[in-house]
């Protein structure tokens, strides 16, 4: 088994075709073919189904890949350290729940690069996604938040999809609301207050838990709730219904505009406030490549302002 073959095989899953791969790698398919054979032959599995259409992985295929992402995953971050360089655009990928901090890091990590020469994607999505991607190294890091609430199945997730969890800060729970809000002049707000307003919450898929939920108090039974997919409409939401959120309070105005406002959540006995430790997930025993490690210090950067 080689690198070459693991580079081969990886870019093949990418593209889902012979041809496609073969040009990227420039390579002719007669020789990358070949290539996948012989290390089929040395695994003892087949990785591909192929047909008119391209080609899949097999079942053994896709678990074989997982270890091959992470065998030339490390190859790159050394080659990066101590090689010489290539033409190869390096790649970089974060998936996270819907924080503007997370992507305020992500703006000021790629002013830093000629982005001519890498290949940069972040990716807010769904708590399972940010899982998923993470888990297959479709992104290096990913951000997302545990509470008293989901510690326990959130550990139980992360631990099956062989992640591990880095705290990154503590903070309680606010509203967030848009400033013409009619609850905008309260010094706190409590859930009662609430009730005559939309709940926005970000939608988690046909298969999802209240522990996967990107806000707090995701058991209880609201009024009036909106499920979103994006930042973007439920900031528009804010505006057009007056509808409010539970969130970490943390805003980025830079990115998100000053016509929002985060108060204070006043809890109590049936809705209790809760600590949100928001952080990072990686790959276990994986070692975080250099922009891997310079995002987790602009995020940290972001958090302490």
């Amino acid at each position: 088994m080689t690198l070459t073959q693991l580079h081969y095989l990886i870019t093949i899953a990418e593209t889902k075709s012979l041809n496609k791969a073969a040009e990227l790698l420039y390579v002719s398919q007669p020789s990358l073919t070949s290539a996948v054979k012989e290390l089929e032959k040395e695994l003892g599995i087949t990785l591909f189904y192929r047909s008119g259409r391209g080609v899949t992985l097999t079942n053994d295929g896709m678990e074989f890949l997982l270890y091959a992402k992470q065998i030339y995953g490390q190859y790159e971050i050394v080659l990066e350290k101590y090689g010489k360089g290539g033409a190869y655009k390096k790649k970089f990928g974060v998936s996270t729940q819907h924080y503007s901090f997370a992507v305020k890091a992500f703006v000021e990590l790629a002013k830093q690069f000629d982005m001519s020469r890498y290949e940069f994607a972040i990716r807010e999505t769904k708590t399972a996604e940010v899982v998923s991607d993470v888990s297959t190294m479709r992104s290096e890091i990913g951000v997302l938040y545990l509470c008293d609430f989901n510690r326990k199945s959130m550990g139980k997730i992360l631990r099956s999809a062989g992640l591990e969890f880095y705290h990154l800060i503590d903070c309680q729970a606010y509203v967030y609301i848009w400033k013409g809000h009619p609850l905008a002049g309260e010094s706190a707000i409590s859930f009662g207050q609430l009730k005559s307003y939309p709940c926005l919450a970000f939608e988690q898929g046909d298969n999802s838990s209240f522990y996967l939920a990107e806000e707090i108090l995701s058991t209880n039974e609201y009024p009036q709730i909106i499920r979103a997919n994006d930042r973007a409409t439920m900031l528009n939401l804010m505006v057009g219904l007056n509808g409010y959120t539970l969130c970490s309070g943390i805003i980025c105005e830079e990115l998100n505009g000053s016509d929002y406002l985060a108060v204070p959540f006043a809890d109590d006995e049936k809705n209790r406030n809760t600590i949100m430790e928001i952080g990072y997930v990686t790959r276990k025993n994986s070692i975080l490549s250099r922009i891997g490690g310079m995002y987790v210090e602009e995020l940290k950067h972001c958090l302490n302002k």
